[in-house]
């Protein structure tokens, strides 16, 4: 029986297993390779109690288990998911997934246990276990069967927005937590309702987007989709309405930012269901498989990095008079979703470097600016401005060019590229020492 090797705190980082090229057996030496490399982990002290050997012992024997997993899923990706989702016949989503490989193929990712105690920490003082997650993701997303299968799944609807469909057709409203959607004749107002943190985004309004998102989809009343910040509570906003302050990064320094539930969650979920709809059972020969429906932004203030984001993917983007919209990437020092991939593509590649590599604002109204807003109007016509795009895009063929509109603009191969890149890179930068020392400089408490 082969067993795990006995170890020392300071003995040399375990060597990667050889390949054979079988599944079963690569599985078995990975498996074993990670459960050395936990107990050498073990020995050590928690991350912020660990000097500078210790700290280099440990990055030591993570890049060791990450480049063990990596090997071993650039050679089988497609056959780890074929498991993990019984031959494709079975959609799981990106969490179920993890819960299976921890079940079915232990070693490939971190196990619950691990995954966690580091989310009840900060940021700073994880293990970082959730940059396994990013190698696990990004090798299923780089295979073609396994990562097209992965991003239909998460264009279907989310679990519970089904069960919400019911009341939303009875009373016109549903309010979730952080966001209301209200129908108003032809279309449903989906409104960021987060207004201590400048409706920015975290863990819970992630969630809700998508389930308003999926309800404007399901309900076959609505034609249009309408998005807008609520009131907000910030002593300079007080009152006013914003659209949205992207990231909560307060959040992301205190750990409470899921790369599987938000990072990437995000941009596979409500934000991709945006941008190429909603996947239905397929009902006869001319039936489109994905249900599309237009969607206006309308933006109070300002719309930074996921507000603006939401911008990219959206058919009419309305604005007030004085509003701005920022991706401060370079700020932030993290990747703003595939607002890299879908800003070049509206304003070229010159205005987006500068936007995304040197933090250039854009202001409604002024130079480059009409590149990503339609129309800017005074703030107290805004919701009339918001009627009349609803009343033009309600009709009948808006949807279908719409569709093939998002097909040519957006192919499946380059969205899957993408796709699989952003997954290794933003779970790399989450864990950065750049980024760390930023927001603990910003965010924490005395």
């Amino acid at each position: 029986m082969t067993s795990v090797p006995a170890v020392s705190p300071t003995g040399s980082v375990p060597a990667l297993p050889a390949p054979t090229g079988r599944f079963d057996a690569d599985h078995t030496a990975l498996r074993l390779h990670i459960a050395h490399t936990d107990r050498l982990l073990g020995l050590l002290p928690p991350r912020p109690a660990r000097d500078r050997a210790q700290a280099e012992r440990a990055a030591a024997l993570h890049e060791a288990r990450r480049t063990g997993r990596h090997d071993f899923l650039a050679r089988h990706a497609p056959q780890a998911y074929e498991v993990l989702t019984d031959g494709r016949t079975v959609r799981r989503r990106l969490p179920d997934l993890v819960r299976q490989a921890q079940t079915r193929l232990p070693g490939l990712v971190p196990t619950a246990a691990q995954l966690a105690d580091d989310h009840s920490r900060i940021q700073a003082h994880k293990e970082g276990h959730e940059v396994d997650l990013g190698v696990f993701f990004g090798a299923l997303l780089r295979s073609s069967p396994a990562g097209n299968h992965l991003i239909d799944t998460m264009l279907h609807p989310a679990p519970g927005s089904r069960d919400r469909l019911g009341d939303f057709r009875r009373h016109d409203v549903v309010e979730l937590d952080t966001v209301t959607v209200r129908r108003h004749g032809p279309a449903a107002h989906v409104t960021f309702r987060n207004g201590h943190c400048l409706n920015a985004e975290d863990n819970r309004l992630i969630a809700d987007m998508e389930t308003a998102v999926d309800l404007a989809l399901l309900d076959e009343r609505v034609r249009v989709g309408v998005l807008r910040g609520g009131p907000v509570d910030h002593p300079r906003y007080s009152g006013r309405r914003v659209f949205s302050a992207g990231i909560n990064l307060k959040d992301l320094r205190n750990g409470a930012i899921s790369y599987t539930d938000f990072l990437l969650g995000r941009e596979l979920g409500y934000v991709n269901k945006l941008a190429h709809g909603l996947l239905t059972p397929d009902t006869g020969w001319s039936a489109p498989a994905a249900v599309h429906k237009p969607w206006v932004a309308a933006v109070d203030s300002f719309a930074i990095g996921g507000g603006m984001q939401l911008l990219l993917v959206v058919d009419r983007v309305l604005a007030a008079e004085g509003a701005f919209f920022s991706l401060p990437a370079a700020d932030e020092g993290i990747v703003p979703g595939l607002g890299n991939l879908r800003l070049t593509r509206l304003t070229g590649a010159r205005l987006a470097r500068q936007v995304l590599l040197s933090g250039r604002r854009l202001r409604a109204g002024e130079a480059g600016a009409e590149l990503v807003c339609d129309e800017v109007v005074p703030a107290d016509r805004l919701s009339d401005a918001v009627d009349r795009a609803v009343a033009e895009l309600a009709a009948p063929a808006v949807v279908a060019n719409r569709a093939m509109l998002a097909l040519a603009e957006e192919p499946r191969e380059t969205l899957r590229s993408y796709l699989a890149e952003f997954a290794v890179v933003q779970a790399e930068r989450i864990y950065s020492q750049d980024v760390l020392d930023r927001i603990e400089r910003r965010w924490a408490r005395p």
